[in-house]
């Protein structure tokens, strides 16, 4: 499915995603050619590689109050909070008296992959998009939101009502739409994070502040426009001492950017505080077990030449993609696999090739000898190749696959036995 606006957050020894979900528009159901959301999933993961899809958590037609017909579950987010789990989410009205455009909702749970029962009416006097809880450390809890500029107030303890005024959150740029926001505290430090038109499409940037509600200090760009979609969303944790990025692109609809897909990559800090930019990968974060299906399309680095990923099926692009290995020396490289201390024999790779090809499987550590030498031969159409290893890694390793032949080679995944 497609997924967009990612907000992550840890409960227990788990990492909970609640994205909203993109489907296609078509007559009738949304307005065709733009943004069309009907429901909210939450994915979960306690590794950061394998993740299960927990289900529906809330949709538009279990929503009391929402219009049913906007197909406007735009970004959501999820707290803990005295043994309850709140979800936050906009949607539109279908009854004007709480007031036109997007308003905010809330949900609650006893789990934090629900059920999820929402609350029969919104947010009173919250206006806007992209809900966003923080709960500081004296247990006061703040909401955030977008309409233009950014909003944000105090919570009351039951979570369900503002508890302090408005506030317009400032010093942030004038010019340039402003939504998305993401606040969280590090040693000591208040971050709101947020997507920021500064040109034609939006990019991460962050201010630093003393307090949840500011004054705040614009700092910088967490991460740079991505060239193809239109939007980003966001949302930031530590796990294992460990902060991670949640964000989203268009990677499974490159030709349409209302048909977004979740991305993660790996975040650090400066020594003074601020954030290091990050530059998009495909790999993400995780670490992969040689013993599992590794998709090396998701690269951490590829050849400037002769290397280039496409999908499998053009007619379905949840199918994934392939590997093409086009001339001598072109190759992928796939970061954090892991091969444990055992004593591996057997090799297996999908692969497709027309030509015959030779593949050189290795890691990136240079004392280490080649893993395997492949002979790939005619194939026609896609092929489960198994070979013996010549050399197997022990410990976590980055895995290089290069051509040494003059064939063209595509690849979808390789497994280690």
């Amino acid at each position: 499915m497609y997924s967009a606006d990612p907000t992550a957050r840890v409960f227990g020894d788990t990492v909970y995603v609640y994205p909203s979900h993109d489907i296609l528009a078509r007559p009738g159901h949304g307005r065709v050619g733009w943004f069309c959301m009907e429901d909210y999933h939450v994915f979960a993961s306690v590794n950061l590689t394998d993740w299960r899809d927990d289900g529906i958590v809330v949709s538009q037609y279990n929503v009391p109050w929402a219009d049913s017909t906007k197909y406007s579950m735009w970004a959501p987010d999820c707290v803990y909070h005295n043994g309850k789990y709140y979800f936050y989410f906009p949607s539109i009205p279908r009854d004007t008296s709480h007031g036109r455009g997007f308003t905010i909702g809330v949900a609650i749970s006893d789990k934090p992959s629900g059920p999820f029962l929402p609350e029969p009416a919104p947010i009173r006097d919250v206006h806007g998009i992209d809900p966003n809880v923080f709960i500081d450390k004296d247990g006061q809890a703040y909401l955030y939101w977008a309409q233009g500029n950014i909003y944000g107030a105090k919570l009351k303890d039951n979570m369900l009502e503002l508890a302090s005024e408005v506030k317009v959150l400032g010093a942030l740029p004038e010019k340039g739409l402003k939504e998305g926001p993401f606040l969280f505290e590090r040693n000591g430090l208040y971050y709101l994070t947020y997507p920021h038109v500064e040109n034609k499409t939006e990019r991460l940037e962050y201010a630093i502040g003393n307090n949840p509600l500011g004054p705040f200090t614009g700092t910088g760009v967490i991460m740079d426009e991505t060239p193809g979609c239109w939007t980003n969303h966001h949302s930031l944790i530590e796990l294992h001492h460990q902060w991670y990025l949640f964000y989203h692109s268009n990677d499974l609809s490159p030709s349409f950017d209302k048909a977004r897909s979740i991305r993660a990559d790996s975040l650090f800090f400066n020594a003074d505080g601020t954030i290091r930019k990050v530059t998009p990968t495909l790999r993400g974060i995780g670490i992969t077990d040689a013993t599992a299906r590794i998709q090396v399309d998701r690269y951490s680095a590829i050849s400037s030449e002769g290397a280039s990923i496409g999908f499998i099926d053009t007619l379905d692009h949840f199918a994934g993609w392939k590997t093409i290995l086009a001339k001598r020396g072109a190759f992928v490289q796939y970061n954090t696999v892991k091969f444990g201390n055992a004593s591996g024999k057997w090799v297996s790779l999908k692969v497709n090739s027309t030509t015959g090809a030779k593949l050189q499987i290795r890691s990136t550590a240079l004392s280490l000898p080649p893993i395997a030498d492949v002979e790939i031969p005619k194939t026609d159409g896609w092929q489960v190749i198994k070979r013996k290893v010549a050399g197997y890694p022990t410990g976590t390793e980055n895995l290089v696959l290069e051509s040494t032949g003059t064939g063209t080679l595509e690849i979808d995944w390789i497994q280690f036995e």
